[in-house]
């Protein structure tokens, strides 16, 4: 069986053209039709660390909060810190930079909340028994509402290759330690004969992985949680991976957690956004970052991996442009293994509006 997603065309860089686009989109998907009064819905959206300017903007978020409040719905934003260094390692500052990107209450209509508490321990464990990941920390709210709205800004990634609505609710749903276990099947290397002992990894490890050794950057497995955030930071390509093994195994545990999330809400609706769309996810990409497509528009619907299959495909057309900006094309079989784990349907069914 296919499911329906629907597709609002625009290559129009201006917010005005964009946000009639999305209500063009949801005007045709009538997602909040069965919204009870009252209700409380979260909005899972993602703002980017500080030199991130790609991420979805305020004034679209805005229209979905609008659209949840005209329905007499109760929204809110919310997101969860980071293991990378930045301004959302907690929640005071992920704050303060939320409300200085425009998304505050008095921008949004909405509040914007941290899920996982002031440091990212605070939540819920459950046991999901996959073969790669066993146990995951959620906020707690998950089980407690039946509704979710998921917008993501769909990217290149690191590890996968892609990032859209699996990696968003998989990563942004997930307390700290979920996060890290996520990543712990990447363990980074460094090759002595590239390293110009700069530093940066150093002094961007959150959990001081890294020290010198003769006059060269060491990591040390033991201590490594396999954030990644090295990987970033090295700008003379002497830290690496096996990536053949590990990138996969880091799909197989984003696909068997957003499949848990996921199955905790009965009514579930994704907006993924297809602008701006960077070589780096949101959490790296800043104001120089590589654009490396042109604007498509924006796509919806209730299946989550259909809406990333259908954004995937629409952005190929049959070169992996996402495999050529990052020589990652991991989430090909992400899609294939989250389809057996029953997390959405592969096939769908393509709506203009």
């Amino acid at each position: 069986m296919k499911s329906v997603v629907y597709f609002s065309k625009t290559n129009n860089k201006n917010v005005e053209e964009r946000a009639g686009a999305l209500k063009r989109l949801i005007k045709a998907a009538d997602p909040f039709a069965g919204c009870k009064k009252d209700e409380i819905i979260p909005v899972k959206i993602t703002i980017g660390d500080s030199q991130c300017v790609y991420h979805v903007s305020p004034e679209l978020v805005k229209i979905v909060v609008s659209e949840l409040k005209a329905k007499k719905a109760r929204p809110f934003l919310f997101d969860t810190n980071v293991i990378y260094k930045g301004e959302r390692q907690n929640a005071v500052d992920h704050l303060t930079l939320a409300n200085n990107k425009g998304f505050g209450h008095s921008k949004i209509g909405a509040p914007f909340v941290v899920a996982d508490g002031l440091l990212g321990q605070d939540g819920k464990e459950h046991h999901i028994h996959s073969d790669h990941i066993n146990k995951i920390k959620t906020p707690s709210f998950v089980g407690m509402t039946d509704s979710l709205v998921v917008i993501s800004h769909v990217t290149g990634h690191i590890l996968a290759g892609y990032a859209g609505a699996i990696k968003n609710v998989a990563m942004g749903m997930s307390c700290k330690p979920t996060k890290q276990v996520q990543h712990s099947s990447v363990k980074p290397c460094v090759t002595a004969q590239k390293c110009t002992a700069c530093g940066c990894c150093i002094s961007i490890c959150p959990v001081s992985a890294i020290s010198w050794k003769e006059e060269t950057a060491l990591i040390d497995p033991k201590v490594c949680v396999g954030c990644g955030e090295c990987l970033c930071a090295c700008k003379f390509d002497a830290i690496g991976v096996n990536w053949k093994e590990d990138a996969l195994i880091f799909c197989k545990k984003i696909a068997d957690t957003a499949e848990f999330i996921l199955s905790k809400f009965k009514n579930k609706f994704f907006i993924n956004f297809l602008f701006d769309v960077t070589k780096e996810c949101d959490c790296i990409s800043a104001k120089n970052e590589q654009i490396i497509m042109q604007d498509l528009g924006i796509l919806a619907s209730t299946d989550a991996l259909s809406v990333d299959k259908a954004a995937a495909d629409l952005i190929n057309k049959g070169e992996d442009v996402f495999l050529k900006a990052q020589g990652r094309g991991e989430y090909n079989e992400m899609f294939k293994y989250a389809a057996q784990k029953k997390l959405g349907n592969l096939g769908y069914d393509l709506k203009i509006v």
